[in-house]
């Protein structure tokens, strides 16, 4: 393979093309972004430089850090396109009309490197045609990198080669935007929509007016079509206001232009009068007035209403249902489908419409019915793809169904016979191919996924919440398996039983998981129900013991590396401070957020911040400067938006390591874990001196500030008091040394004294409840 790709050119500036570029510079690859000459005095490269300004003010923000704006440079492309002879990848992502890109191609054909590749971003216009009139170089040099928006955060990359396109040419793509930009990169077809956005938005074509049809409500179909069929919570209605109401008559329109009469999209599309009104009427989802949901505030007060589909009248969402097979979901698939009331039958003709649909894809849109499987995971986030769907219920049942049903059967449902599509043997997971027999999925160099460990071996170690997997190379992973991987007792008692096996018979130890946070911290439903109990010993005994195997973690014999993915808050926070070396996710989302609960951290979260602070400034000795840092992280209940962040904030040192690729991470903890054996030797427990009494009378008065001017509530500034407590020393002087112990013992104490209020217990139900913090 040839060099890496180093410089990237990418034209076109809008939502899509600022995104990609802004992901570019998230991998700090230098990124020139073009767009139209523009006219008037210092104007040239206006709408690129605006672009850049949207990029700042984004939420959720495209670029993880700000200094990664200086990777990005902008230009127009009349005085500026030259440039790409020395640029090693164009992107294009302008209008999606033929013409205009061919003449854009047609002008960068002629002033291009050798060597430089060109792609597009289209989702809509042929291969074949974008390369016409084109040299032969531009051919080989071409091909379609299809990316979900928004770039930063959705990891799919749809990409397509020509006829004419050079495997290697091919391959550097891949290998760059797997390795550098984290993306998951799935193999299509020149088709259109290529693979989730052809069966993705049939799927939601076909939810809605199936529901339409038969009286199934809007919020009956999210509760259908959401987390108990392992699809997001947005569902179907939720993701149609989401990605806009106006755009599914657009694709529908692409769509029709080059698919035959006969295709199940084209045939089974319509444009209801209900979606035509509300698209005149601005409520076209999220980015207008709202769409099949809004919020009603004339009341004063915000009132979640729900479109009524029969009449297009908005009433308040009810959360109760009057089908009682919606209770069967949470059995499985079979039990809710077998139903006969009006939500089972409904979801039954979306399910077999929408899945026949996928498999009489295969081989038109891909190779594959993996790439089929990947492409939905990745790009709509379902936790099991078509064909996992369909094995789940049983390929022999779901055809038998269908039969009863009068649906015409796939030519592949019939191959699979008695099968699955999927299976097991040798450790390895199989799937089947359009020959008839099974082929393992295959992983990149430099992927190791506890998923495929898990099925050609077992656990050293396990129990309810947690389990130990031998990774290779006497390197032990440590497993969270809870509920949102929250911590509890048992979790402790496994990491301290891991922590001896590791010194006894391994020689490091890997904390990481595969689930949808690293954690999100302590298990507050426990913790609320010994609250209520007055069991406050039992909870003390959880303080304590947490803090022991914690510090028995910080200064193990061998080295430990935490390696976190999305959210890491609270108690999961402080496990990753206690590690030798961090080896983060880009998307690592850190905090200690305890206060938000009326708490404040307890398992050495403060003493470790405040350890890093000090460390910040000269060395072991305290500062206001130091602890006022972390005053107000804490005190805020600060999160880091990305890995990058917390390294400014000190939860992630400078030398820890950062993977753009979720799929990469567990390789490179294990790496970092075995490049520090050598010469290893646990750290030192070290003694701060702390500002003491005149930094608490500090806190405290900015806390009162807050309050008055109704930014913080007095509940607030009374937690507050606990944290300045702990992290000015306690009843020390600037003068006095105060050991690791002993701050554990002030977080042990201002902890304890806040989990027998009340008004902690209100934020604790309030949370769990709602999913919000309670101000009280």
């Amino acid at each position: 393979m040839e060099q890496a790709i180093k410089k990237v050119c990418v034209i076109g500036s809008g939502v899509m093309g600022a995104g990609i570029a802004a992901h570019l510079a998230n991998a700090q690859i230098d990124v020139l972004l073009l767009d139209v000459k523009q006219s008037g005095l210092g104007q040239k490269n206006h709408l690129a430089q605006a672009a850049l300004e949207r990029l700042e003010k984004a939420d959720p923000a495209p670029i993880m850090h700000k200094r990664n704006f200086k990777f990005i440079t902008v230009g127009n492309i009349e005085d500026d396109l030259n440039k790409v002879k020395d640029y090693d990848w164009v992107i294009e992502v302008i209008v999606e009309k033929v013409d205009i890109k061919q003449q854009l191609y047609a002008k960068i054909d002629q002033c291009r490197g050798a060597k430089t590749i060109v792609s597009s971003n289209t989702s809509t216009i042929p291969l074949h045609l974008l390369t016409e009139g084109r040299s032969t170089s531009f051919q080989q040099h071409f091909l379609i990198t299809h990316f979900f928006n928004p770039p930063r955060y959705m990891r799919l990359l749809e990409v397509i080669k020509g006829q004419q396109t050079q495997q290697d040419v091919y391959d550097r793509i891949v290998d760059f935007c797997d390795r550098m930009l984290g993306k998951g990169v799935v193999d299509c077809h020149d088709t259109p929509g290529f693979i989730a956005n052809r069966i993705g938005s049939f799927w939601l074509q076909t939810a809605m007016f199936e529901a339409m049809d038969h009286g199934i409500t809007v919020p009956e179909v999210d509760q259908i079509f959401g987390r108990a069929m392992g699809i997001p919570k947005t569902g179907v209605f939720g993701l149609i206001d989401l990605v806009g109401i106006d755009l599914m008559p657009l694709i529908a329109e692409s769509m029709s232009k080059v698919l035959p009469a006969t295709d199940a999209y084209v045939k089974n599309f319509r444009y209801p009068d209900l979606i035509k009104n509300m698209i005149a009427e601005g409520y076209t989802g999220r980015k207008g007035k709202g769409g099949f949901y809004r919020i009603n505030k004339e009341s004063g007060q915000k009132v979640k209403e729900v479109v009524n589909l029969s009449n297009g009248r908005y009433d308040p969402v009810s959360k109760s249902f009057k089908y009682p097979s919606l209770d069967l979901l949470k059995q499985g698939l079979v039990p809710f489908l077998n139903a006969t009331d009006a939500a089972a039958q409904y979801a039954w003709r979306t399910l077999a419409q929408t899945l026949t649909y996928a498999v009489a894809l295969v081989p038109e849109i891909t190779d594959t019915i993996y790439n089929i499987d990947r492409a939905m995971k990745l790009g709509y986030n379902w936790k099991y793809g078509p064909f996992e769907l369909i094995d789940r219920m049983g390929p022999a049942w779901f055809r038998e169904k269908l039969e009863q049903s009068g649906y015409e059967i796939p030519a592949l449902l019939k191959q699979v016979g008695q099968d699955k599509f999927y299976k097991i043997e040798q450790g390895q997971k199989l799937f089947l191919t359009l020959q008839g027999d099974y082929q393992a999925v295959s992983r990149p160099e430099g992927v190791l996924l506890l998923e495929d460990i898990k099925l050609r071996s077992k656990p050293v170690l396990k129990n309810g919440s947690a389990q130990a997997w031998d990774i290779g190379d006497q390197v032990l992973c440590f497993e969270f398996l809870s509920k949102q991987n929250a911590i509890d007792l048992e979790l402790m008692t496994l990491l301290d039983q891991t922590i001896d096996l590791v010194q006894k018979d391994y020689k490091a130890l890997v904390i990481y998981n595969e689930g949808s946070h690293f954690s999100v911290g302590v298990n507050l439903g426990i913790a609320l129900f010994t609250a209520n109990l007055a069991a406050f010993d039992m909870m003390a005994d959880l303080v304590a013991r947490g803090q022991e195997v914690y510090v028995k973690l910080k200064h193990a014999p061998f080295p430990v590396v935490a390696a976190p993915a999305n959210m890491a808050l609270g108690g999961g926070c402080e496990i990753v401070l206690h590690a030798d070396a961090i080896q983060a996710h880009s998307e690592t989302y850190m905090g200690l957020v305890e206060v938000g609960v009326g708490l404040v951290p307890a398992w050495g979260g403060c003493k470790e911040m405040m350890i890093r602070a000090v460390n910040e400034n000269k060395g072991i000795g305290g500062s206001m400067a130091s602890v006022g840092k972390v005053f107000e992280m804490i005190g805020t209940a600060k999160v880091a938006k990305s890995a990058a962040q917390a390294q400014d904030m000190l939860m992630m040192r400078k030398e820890d390591g950062i993977t753009m690729s979720r799929d990469r991470l567990l390789y490179d903890a294990k790496q970092k874990a075995l490049s520090l054996i050598d010469g290893y030797t646990p750290p030192e427990s070290v003694e701060l001196s702390l500002p003491g009494g005149m930094a608490r009378v500090a806190f405290n008065m900015v806390v009162r500030g807050l309050v008055k001017a109704g930014k913080a509530t007095a509940y607030d500034a009374e937690v507050a008091q606990k944290l300045a407590y702990i992290l000015s020393g306690g009843d020390t002087d600037v003068t006095d040394k105060i050991s690791e112990d002993e701050i554990l013992k002030l977080e042990r104490t201002a902890f304890m004294e806040l989990a027998r209020n009340p008004k902690t217990h209100a934020r604790m139900e309030h949370i769990l409840v709602t999913g919000k913090p309670l101000r009280n």
